[in-house]
């Protein structure tokens, strides 16, 4: 009986065409690898996700509070057909990025959570997702909304996405923006970098294991200085004092 009922909980997934691993290099002169994960290597990804979930800034907060519940629906079998692809320098987690397919020529962009700033690795490990929505995916379109200023700006404005007003997407917040396959042509030559195949040798450290971001985004010094404040007069940017256990605060 409970392995019956098992089956009735997990959706049907589709086979989908696996995301070739890639390689770019980035301004400091490091390179980034951008490859899927493994079943067993979420487990790995949520240890690294979960102390995101306090940090209030930036959205950071309810970003990893999403990509952790989807990573764990992933690993339980509780998500219908969802990747994941990472980017690591020299083993270190650099990002997540998810996204799905929702009906035939659909996709929809989950998130995009960046553990490095400063080096456009959000922005490449986005573009690699389109790029598997597009290329491999053979998607028409790809429903994608932003939880950030910063993803606004960096997703739905620099690639110049197509409102569509009357599509809420699944994760809430504003009606769905659309990225098309027109756009994604016009957009690929300055925005989709990197080159196959990954060297073995490059490869294998990436997969050997994911080593822990060394320098992972942390709270403002001066809460208020969150970039939530500034849009919000009500001091909720304090959350993360008072959500502290007592004794914690300096």
């Amino acid at each position: 009986m409970t392995t019956d009922l098992e089956g009735l909980l997990r959706p049907a997934v589709q086979d989908a065409p696996p995301y070739p691993p890639k390689m770019m290099q980035l301004a400091n002169g490091h390179t980034l690898v951008v490859r899927p994960v493994e079943r067993d290597e979420i487990t790995t990804l949520l240890d690294y996700v979960q102390p995101l979930i306090r940090i209030e800034r930036d959205f950071y907060d309810i970003v990893a509070a999403r990509v952790f519940a989807e990573l764990l629906g992933q690993y339980v079998n509780r998500m219908q057909d969802q990747y994941i692809l990472i980017g690591q320098i020299d083993g270190e987690l650099a990002a997540i990025v998810n996204g799905r397919t929702l009906s035939p020529g659909i996709g929809v962009s989950l998130h995009t959570l960046a553990f490095r700033r400063g080096l456009r690795i959000g922005a490449h490990a986005f573009a690699a997702k389109m790029e598997y929505h597009m290329d491999y995916l053979n998607h028409k379109e790809v429903m994608i909304v932003a939880e950030s200023p910063i993803g606004f700006r960096r997703f739905l404005i620099e690639y110049n996405l197509e409102k569509r007003p009357n599509v809420i997407h699944e994760l809430g917040g504003v009606p769905s923006y659309a990225l098309t396959r027109e756009t994604f042509e016009k957009a690929r030559a300055t925005l989709v970098v990197g080159r196959r195949p990954v060297p073995k040798a490059l490869l294998d450290k990436a997969r050997a294991e994911i080593l822990p971001p060394s320098d992972p985004p942390t709270m403002a010094e001066d809460l208020l200085a969150a970039s939530r404040s500034m849009y919000d007069s009500t001091g909720s940017a304090l959350r993360g004092l008072r959500s502290k256990p007592k004794g914690e605060v300096k």
